[in-house]
Formats: C-alpha cells, sequence, structure tokens
C-alpha cells in the first residue's frame, strides 16, 4: 500500500497530543471555564452562566440537524464581528484555526513556496507547510526569545519568503510583540503574505492589528475561541483580511466547513460579552497569580535558566530538568506541555495552580 502514497505522506509524522486520565491538564492552554458547570463560576456570575446556557440550549434545539449548516457561518462571523469590532465582510470561519491555516498554506500559496516562521513558534505552521509541498525557512529567535522586526524583515527578504506566520502573543514562548513592530513588518515585505495569529491577544497588552486588516492587502489575523472563550470543544476560529484575500478563502474552503452546533454555540457565547470579558479576566488573573508563585518557588534554583514574562494564560520557563519534572508531574497526576529544554504550563483554576505548585515543591531540587 506504500507505494500508493506520495513521498511527503509516507514519512509524515502525525500530531501526538498527550492524551491520558490524569486528574490535572495543563498542558493544551485551554480555559477552566466549562459553560455547563456551575461550580468554575463565582455566585455573581451565575446569572450571566444560566443565561448563556439558556440561549445556547434554545439555539441547540432549533438547529436542523437533517440540514446542512450555514456555508458561511452568517451569525456566528456577525457575533465575532460585533466583539471584536470588524466588518463581518472581513471574517472567514473555519473548524478552528487549524483549518484555516491549512487553507493557506494549501490554497494561498503555490507548492514549492517559501514560508517562514520564527522559531521557537506553534508547531502546526511548519506541519501544514511541509504537507502541502511549501519550502519552509525558520528563522531563529535570539536567547530572550523575542522577535526583531528588523532582522526578521531582512531574513524575510534574504529567502524571497512567499508567506510569513507567527503566533502573536508567542504559542509557546508567552511573549508578545508590539502592535508598531508587527506593522513594520506588513509594512516591509508588500509583496509577502503575513499571517498574524493573535490566537492568545486577549490576555495581552492591547497590540493587536485586527483593526488593521483593511489597510494591507497582504495581512490575515486569525482569531480563536478555543482559548479566552473557553469552547475548544466545538472548534471555531476566524481568518479576518480585506476583500481580495476573503474572497479567496471563502472560495477554497469546503461549503460546509463549520457545523451547525458549533455555529449555534458559538453565536451565543460571542453574543455574551459580559460574560467572555469575566473569563478573560479572570484566566489573566490566574496567569499572574501562577507566574508569581511560580517565580518565588523556583526563582534562584540552580535549575531554573529563565522564566519568561507571559502575556497569555500560560507560564513558560526554561530548564535543563524539563523532562524530568515533566514525569514527575505526570506520575502525581498533573500533565503539563514539555517543548526539549522548556515547560509550557497553562493557568488553571486555584485549586489546580495550588495542586501543582505543591507538586514542585516535591519535584525540585
Amino acid at each position: 500500500m506504500s507505494c500508493l502514497l506520495c513521498e511527503k505522506v509516507r514519512s509524515l509524522t502525525p500530531y501526538q497530543p498527550i492524551t491520558g486520565s490524569e486528574p490535572i491538564r495543563l498542558d493544551a492552554n485551554e480555559s477552566f471555564f466549562d459553560l455547563n458547570r456551575a461550580d468554575f463560576f463565582p455566585p455573581q456570575m451565575q446569572p450571566l452562566r444560566e443565561k448563556a446556557l439558556s440561549q445556547v440550549q434554545e439555539a441547540l434545539s432549533q438547529t436542523a440537524l437533517n440540514r446542512y449548516p450555514d456555508p458561511a457561518c452568517t451569525a456566528a462571523a456577525q457575533a465575532f464581528a460585533g466583539r471584536f469590532g470588524v466588518d463581518p465582510a472581513q471574517v472567514t470561519a473555519g473548524n478552528g484555526s487549524d483549518e484555516l491555516i491549512s487553507l493557506l498554506c494549501g490554497c494561498l500559496l503555490e507548492a514549492g513556496g517559501r514560508l517562514v516562521t520564527a522559531e521557537p513558534d506553534f508547531s502546526m505552521y511548519r506541519f501544514y507547510g511541509s504537507l502541502y509541498g511549501l519550502k519552509p525557512l525558520s528563522w531563529q529567535k535570539p536567547p530572550d526569545l523575542t522577535i526583531d522586526p528588523a532582522a526578521l524583515v531582512d531574513f524575510c527578504r534574504a529567502a524571497q519568503a512567499n508567506a510569513l506566520i507567527f503566533s502573536n502573543p508567542c504559542n509557546p514562548t508567552s511573549l508578545t510583540l508590539s502592535r508598531d513592530g508587527v506593522r513594520f513588518i506588513v509594512e516591509s515585505l508588500p509583496q509577502t503574505l503575513v499571517v498574524v495569529d493573535e490566537a492568545y491577544m486577549e490576555f495581552s497588552v492591547p497590540e493587536s492589528v485586527l483593526d488593521l486588516v483593511g489597510q494591507y492587502d497582504n495581512l490575515i489575523v486569525l482569531k480563536t475561541c478555543s482559548k479566552a472563550l473557553g469552547l475548544a470543544g466545538i472548534r471555531l476560529g476566524f481568518a479576518v483580511a480585506g476583500p481580495t484575500l476573503t474572497q479567496a478563502l471563502r472560495a477554497a474552503k469546503s461549503p460546509y466547513n463549520v457545523n451547525a452546533l458549533s455555529q449555534a454555540v458559538g453565536s451565543v457565547v460571542l453574543q455574551n460579552g459580559a460574560l467572555c470579558d469575566y473569563c478573560a479576566g479572570a484566566l489573566i488573573s490566574s496567569r499572574v497569580s501562577l507566574q508569581r508563585q511560580l517565580e518565588a518557588l523556583l526563582c534562584g534554583r540552580r535549575q531554573v535558566e529563565a522564566i519568561y514574562p507571559s502575556q497569555t494564560n500560560f507560564v513558560f520557563l526554561k530548564t535543563p530538568a524539563a523532562e524530568e519534572w515533566y514525569a514527575a508531574l505526570r506520575r502525581r497526576g498533573i500533565v503539563i506541555r514539555q517543548m526539549g529544554g522548556y515547560l509550557r504550563i497553562t493557568a488553571g483554576s486555584e485549586t489546580e495552580n495550588q495542586a501543582l505548585l505543591q507538586a514542585l515543591e516535591q519535584v525540585v531540587q
């Protein structure tokens, strides 16, 4: 059977998320808020949660399961546009941001095109680039893991890049490039498609370039409902771009790429702005508290080389003991993410954070 497969698929390694039954999962940057769980919300937020949950249930009860979903994802796109202050005509919905990244690599770029990533960054950029026959080129960040806009632009020009994609704030470094820095990159590379993945921007200082998409023909901004909105389970993401790129994305995507249930849930949650704002703020507070306590526990330890100043819903740290700590925590029922000599720890609920810190006190020498 292998003789029937093209070379790029024969050598492809599937993405392997962590699986298991550990009770505390701090590895996937998910929100700890579950709309179905009243105990995750404080008393003052219960009326908003109950209102949103009732609206979700009503929307689902009116969903025609025997009919194909709205191909334009109209209601959800309009709700997204309303929340983030963009024109619905600029919005294309996808089955999570991953589908949109796949579309960008597979349909907007020619096979053999040069795709630049700023490493370390989200691994799926390179994965989809390779899958669709692009030539992935990596610009390596300096030891402090920041992005120097001028240096990145120089690299893209020398490489004659067809596209540049990076997350901002960055997954996994947790750092944010300024709005001015992003704008400099976009303006300096007018012939290069620049894709800015703002999956974590709700946790950052206000450095979004979402409002600039109409000004630049080469800019696409990606957003997701999986992080601040706590909807990882429904797989819903959006691409925001000018008319030419939007038309291309809508033409290239599958006709019914976002299922009706996801559209119904996403539309309701996006319209419940006060609830969304509370959850995003609580996630930020959890990250701030976790970072401070990790710094108090770990700073000064010879095994800890750096704890980076996070602008996301996770904390990123560098240690030669990463593999050892990861394994020791997992034996205690706590899963975090190991990336070589780095650890990425999602900010969880207060109970989860305290369990992690208590376990680390036992693990770290």
